[in-house]
């Protein structure tokens, strides 16, 4: 279980405070006026544009990535290993502490040498080195104290911003603005790559995901706040720089707004100096947080791991931080160690912006945030990462990506596959080698289970619309196989097996179902569902649901129930279903209903509303409605189960309605249900086990139940993940 005890900070303090301190720092105080200087406004406005463009994809992958788990200790880490596995987050993570251990001294030595500017003389080393030691004592108080000390920061930025703007308006006696001709002296891309680092900062807030009360909630509200915040802040500063002071002046003095701002230094140093020394204690918390992280899922040694709770449990990590920070003092200035940190930050960036585009391309039934962000958008974020990474420094940010490599390889301790034949089979056969060995390495949890289904027919051109359900709710991600029974001897020489595969497998293909056919040959109905679904499947990707079609003869329904007991056993769940051609078909899928009748008491809601979810996945259904259905005997009952619905279905997000009716008096349950049922489109019902004996009763129940609903289906969960299909949330 999670410890939620040091879970104590909200949005604004934990993650727009961070975040917007971060973006708004000594870029904008000594480069801004720098590039409008040597590129004009029209060109620096749209470096902000693509810069921002690129941060704000990125803060959108990792919000959407935030609300479909709940982000752990970590951050950045968490969520890539989460999504990528341990190896690859182990990759990006040990980098990302070196980046943000290695962003303190960056910090400490811009602070040290903006000191410059009222004391000439001091040494920038020995300043960067107690700047350094002042931060840690600071973040060593506790994260709350530390971010609470960048409330006045914020005002002070706030207050030298407001002098800039008034300060160039008393300046400018134009009735228009000026129009700068770029210098020449810089390239475009040069100019952006000394303005990206302002933009960076857009995770400082989910370095603190351990210490959220609400991370998901409260990372992509205060993550994208902040970044519009900075992309109007640094839209329309550009505006005013070039206002107050002539393009000479900008190129040459970094320390610009103290000429423009009334009361120079007196109203920017404090923001200026305050900006830098919040976005080194942001780093600094960040830091060992990242380590525990590592250390946790096994990646460092355990002592990082903390054997006490609260800031106490990452005193090692402190420690450790502390001393690479202090050490990378001795590289002797800022340009010394900004390249390889810079690089860094951007490859974690890009990596998260695919982390979301393959956990929505890869159409797990656990990716269900409720921020989705198109998988096309993520991508393009990710991959202008890297090419903002070359466009920087070709030659550092191979180096970065070349020691990434080098870790993932550490890491994973992968051994070397065989070399793929020349032909197409050849490759296709050895990448599904590849995978199915890989995947015994994986075991099934609840977060990647996806329905497998068996679907047993009899003619499958009769129950061809049975089969397409099946294909519906494994919405192309499970393996659909449809089994056609026949009773018989194996060795009569009338069976053409082979032959009779192709034909239904043409059938399929002709349906445009994505379904593999199989024919398999039984002495008995009973006995060969059974034995045929313990032996579907291969290597560990085997059939864990069997569709069948709901019988008219009762005493073969008799049969099924009793067959259910077995796949009970064998942790398969049971679908017995009836779907009539074209019914579902003639509406249009806005017009379409899908009832979910809600008990709570077998656990088989959990696989009935995932079913409902998967099949209104489906183009055809893309517009139905999900109503979760209940009966109450009152209308205290009634209130309290909507609420318990309501609160059901928020956590699990899925777009359903709850709709709990109070029994007339008087009229049989059965009835009831059936009678609500009549116009829905899909209807899906629970099935329990009967006891051994009362099989006739329970199918005569069912009978009446299913009456003349077109398409029904009673669902019997069986699977290993009993009440955690609906999860996604490490436990």
């Amino acid at each position: 279980m999670k410890d939620d005890s040091n879970r104590r900070l909200g949005t604004f303090l934990g993650v727009y405070t961070p975040t917007v301190l971060t973006i708004l720092g000594a870029i904008m105080y000594l480069r801004s006026g720098w590039l409008v200087g040597h590129l004009g406004i029209s060109h620096a406005l749209v470096i902000v544009v693509i810069a921002n463009a690129i941060t704000l994809i990125t803060t959108l992958s990792f919000s959407s990535v935030a609300t479909n788990i709940r982000v752990g200790v970590g951050g950045a880490y968490y969520i890539i290993s989460r999504s990528l596995g341990i190896e690859i987050g182990g990759a990006i993570g040990f980098p990302l502490f070196l980046s943000q251990a290695f962003s303190v001294t960056l910090y400490a030595f811009g602070l040290a040498e903006s000191l410059r500017l009222v004391m000439p003389d001091v040494p920038v080393q020995t300043a960067a080195f107690l700047i350094i030691l002042v931060v840690a004592v600071l973040s060593f108080i506790g994260a709350s104290y530390a971010l609470k000390a960048q409330m006045p920061v914020m005002v002070f930025i706030g207050v030298s911003i407001i002098a800039l703007v008034v300060g160039a308006i008393m300046k400018s006696s134009a009735t228009q603005l000026p129009v700068f001709q770029p210098s020449g002296e810089i390239t475009f891309w040069y100019g952006f790559a000394v303005f990206f680092p302002a933009v960076t900062g857009v995770m400082a807030g989910l370095g603190l995901s351990g210490d959220l009360k609400n991370p998901g909630r409260s990372i992509p509200l205060g993550s994208l706040l902040a970044v519009m915040t900075g992309f109007v802040i640094y839209m329309f500063l550009p505006v005013f720089l070039a206002m107050g002071a002539s393009p000479e002046e900008l190129r040459t003095n970094p320390m610009i707004w103290a000429k423009i701002a009334p009361l120079g230094v007196w109203l920017i140093l404090p923001g200026l100096w305050g900006a830098i020394f919040s976005s080194a204690v942001g780093s600094m918390l960040g830091a060992p947080r990242t380590l525990q992280a590592l250390s946790r899922d096994g990646l460092l040694p355990g002592f990082l791991r903390g054997k006490k709770g609260g800031i106490y449990g990452l005193a090692p990590g402190f420690i450790i931080s502390i001393a690479i920070a202090l050490a990378a003092v001795l590289l002797g200035n800022l340009n010394a160690v900004a390249p390889v940190a810079t690089m860094f930050f951007l490859t974690i960036y890009g990596t998260l912006n695919i982390v979301s585009a393959i956990e929505t391309i890869s159409g797990d039934t656990s990716w269900r945030p409720k921020l989705r962000v198109p998988w096309i958008i993520s991508m393009v974020g990710g991959i202008g990462c890297f090419v903002a990474m070359f466009l920087i420094n070709p030659l550092v940010g191979l180096i970065a990506i070349l020691a990434e490599i080098l870790l993932w390889s550490f890491f994973s301790r992968r051994e070397r596959t065989r070399r793929w034949g020349d032909a197409r089979r050849g490759v296709f056969e050895s990448l599904i080698r590849w995978a199915l060995l890989r995947l015994k390495s994986h075991p099934m949890s609840a977060r990647n289970w996806r329905p497998h289904v068996l679907v047993f027919v009899s003619d499958p051109i009769k129950q061809i619309d049975l089969i397409r359900f099946g294909d519906w709710f494994s919405h192309g991600r499970g393996v659909v196989t449809v089994c056609e029974l026949i009773v018989a001897d194996l060795l009569s020489d009338n069976l053409d097996l082979i032959n009779k595969r192709t034909q239904i497998q043409n059938i399929m293909d002709k349906e445009h179902l994505v379904v593999f056919a199989e024919v398999n040959v039984v002495h008995d109905i009973v006995e060969g569902i059974t034995n045929v679904s313990q032996a579907n499947g291969m290597a560990g990707l085997q059939s864990n649901t069997v569709m069948l079609g709901l019988p008219k003869n009762r005493e073969l329904n008799v049969e099924f129930l009793r067959v259910m007991r077995r796949l009970e056993h064998l942790k398969k769940s049971l679908i017995i279903g009836r779907a009539q051609s074209g019914h579902y078909s003639s509406k249009d899928s806005s017009r379409q209903k899908i009832l979910v009748w809600w008990r709570g008491m077998q656990y088989n809601g959990d696989l009935m509303l995932l079913l409902a979810y998967l099949l209104k996945k489906n183009p055809e259904w893309h517009g139905a409605r999900v109503q979760v259905m209940s009966i109450a005997p009152d209308h205290v009952m009634k209130d309290s189960i909507e609420r318990n619905l309501k609160k059901i279905i928020s956590e699990i997000r899925i777009d359903a309605e709850p709709h709990v009716i109070i029994k007339p008096e008087g009229q049989r349950v059965t009835d009831f249900i059936h009678q609500e049922s009549l116009n829905a489109d899909a209807v899906f019902f629970g099935l329990a086990t009967p006891k051994k004996g009362e099989e006739m009763e329970y199918s005569k129940r069912m009978e009446e139940l299913a009456r003349e609903l077109p398409t029904v289906f009673f669902v019997k969960n069986s699977s290993m993940f009993i009440g955690e299909l609906l999860k996604s949330d490490e436990e």
